[in-house]
């Protein structure tokens, strides 16, 4: 008996939703509604293309050169973004989650992050992806079973989808005050800058065509409805649309437009625009570095963290 190279399959569906879940990352494979692609998809026979849609823990983002101090101790990471230098989207983006519970409409699926070099702690984590009326909804819940304090933040992967047209054409609206500027060839924190710094680029608070800009930066000082939820929105021209909304344990959110360094020929290119909700700013291992809030999370012994986020057709 063969394994799917992306790990156990399991295939939701409800309320008009299907949505398609990997073990491999405990990965978004595909969501759809009545038949239309809500994420930019890969087949279960498929090694993953990059980290698309894929659960990611201890850390969203990036741990710039892999090394960073907490509680007083120097660590270092493996340097898993070797162009850039850096350890790139944590620990389980490559682990086989098991699959511990489900039904038509929901599953939960179980990793745990070992103590290593570099990541000394024992964190249990669990995710339950479920289908209901207002769409797929994600929670991530880790548990430190260490007995000291561990760093901790997660977040998703997904490269949303409107429509038929292409990216550029897509409008967009992202509810937030703040971006994360960024050096441009290793993309390590500079600092925060109102959105107007650049608004061409960075200000989305009012729906528009993105165009051709490129995007790959975190924003914060998100704009909230009144039950402390931020949302994406993305719509096509041809009316379709797609919004990806978060809880108040995600502050931050990674805008990645997709650009290729192989540019447009590559099938990937601007296919889909990553929307990530973070717990924690890039590089928030190193948080005592920066002059802003990070938001790391820091678990002490037996302690638990919860947080998630929903696709839904437009």
């Amino acid at each position: 008996m063969t394994t799917a190279v992306s790990g156990t399959p399991v295939v939701l569906r409800a309320h008009g939703y299907e949505a398609a879940i990997a073990s491999v990352g405990a990965s978004l494979r595909s969501l759809t509604h009545e038949g239309r692609d809500l994420v930019v998809p890969f087949a279960a026979d498929e090694v993953r293309p990059y980290f698309r849609g894929a659960t990611l823990a201890p850390w969203p983002n990036r741990v710039v050169d892999g090394a960073y101090v907490f509680g007083g101790e120097e660590y270092q990471l493996a340097l898993t973004e070797p162009n850039r230098g850096h350890a790139l989207h944590g620990l389980l983006g490559w682990a086989d989650w098991s699959v511990v519970d489900g039904d038509e409409e929901s599953v939960t699926l179980t990793a745990a992050v070992p103590a290593q070099a570099g990541y000394p702690w024992w964190v249990e984590v669990t995710t339950t992806y479920r289908l209901g009326p207002d769409g797929l909804t994600q929670t991530v819940r880790a548990t430190n079973r260490s007995e000291n304090p561990a760093p901790w933040g997660t977040g998703p992967h997904p490269y949303l989808v409107a429509g038929p047209g292409a990216l550029d054409s897509w409008t967009f609206e992202l509810p937030a005050d703040t971006v994360l500027e960024v050096t441009p060839d290793r993309l390590a924190p500079v600092g925060l800058a109102s959105v107007a710094v650049d608004a061409e680029r960075f200000d989305f608070r009012a729906p528009r065509v993105i165009g051709a800009v490129e995007i790959d930066h975190a924003y914060t000082d998100l704009i909230r409805d009144a039950d402390g939820r931020a949302t994406v929105t993305l719509t096509d021209p041809s009316g379709t649309g797609v919004a990806l909304s978060w809880d108040a344990g995600c502050g931050w959110v990674q805008i990645h437009t997709a650009d290729r360094p192989e540019g447009p020929d590559h099938p990937a290119n601007r296919a889909g625009l990553a929307v990530e909700p973070m717990t924690c700013a890039p590089d928030a291992f190193n948080d005592q570095a920066y002059d802003f809030a990070t938001g790391l999370v820091v678990l002490a012994p037996g302690e638990s963290h919860e947080v998630g986020w929903t696709i839904s057709v437009r």
